[in-house]
């Protein structure tokens, strides 16, 4: 271990907070703009579903380094009012990664088998209860797989923010580079333990979330070696009501 190490540490370590705070609030905004778009893509009105696609379609389709640029450099230069770089980066986090969860949302909803969507008619209940008592319940335990994926990728996009200072530990490593040369290998080697630890910790909580939600449903969360070799969901419960 290099006499440097406690330094080098300790300065990624100061990047911490901010990644943290982006994460976090990319997070948050992710959630809600892939349930609102999401839920516009089964609209039935053509304008609200031709919205929610133009929003999934340009975020998605476009760098979110270039979407990045544009918000902190361009935006101030068309309209005079200049982001704080952390504000900014969770902008576009949230921004491109709720295109992408949008279609999980999505994805999710339709899969509820049609026997749901038939009882819930038979109960005679109305679109929204429909949507919020019966097909979201059993969708949510199918979206939080894909959404712990999108999530840990949202986590290593953070890194994009050291190209506008926010201070996050990719930018903290970087600082430290020209001065400590000799040491790069464990300035890269700390940002990636810090980043793989903060992933297994969004994993952690994702797979607490897939199991409460899918106790509710009275449902036994599926065993993770039958997923990944392929094996089928369980089926839906009744109809919740």
């Amino acid at each position: 271990m290099p006499d440097n190490f406690s330094h080098v540490f300790s300065s990624i370590l100061s990047g911490l907070q901010a990644t943290v705070w982006a994460a976090v609030g990319g997070i948050a905004l992710t959630i809600v703009l892939a349930f609102v778009a999401g839920l516009g893509l089964l609209a039935r009105s053509r304008i609200v579903r031709g919205i929610a696609r133009v929003y999934v379609e340009v975020f998605r389709g476009t760098s979110e380094m270039v979407q990045l640029f544009w918000l902190f450099f361009v935006l101030p230069a068309l309209v005079g009012f200049k982001l704080v770089p952390l504000f900014a980066g969770i902008l576009v986090l949230g921004l491109n990664h709720g295109a992408y969860g949008a279609e999980i949302v999505r994805g999710a909803v339709r899969s509820v088998p049609k026997a749901q969507h038939e009882g819930a008619l038979a109960l005679n209940f109305t679109p929204a209860q429909r949507m919020f008592r019966v097909l979201l319940p059993q969708a949510v335990v199918e979206m939080i797989p894909p959404f712990n994926n999108l999530f840990i990728q949202l986590l290593k996009s953070t890194a994009l923010l050291s190209f506008i200072t926010a201070g996050e530990i990719t930018q903290q490593g970087e600082l430290l580079r020209p001065v400590y040369g000799s040491d790069i290998a464990w300035i890269y080697g700390t940002e990636l333990v810090f980043y793989l630890l903060l992933a297994v910790l969004i994993t952690l909580v994702m797979r607490w979330l897939e199991r409460i939600t899918a106790a509710r449903l009275g449902r036994t969360p599926p065993k993770r070696k039958r997923l990944y070799s392929g094996g089928k969901a369980p089926e839906s419960a009744g109809v919740s009501v």
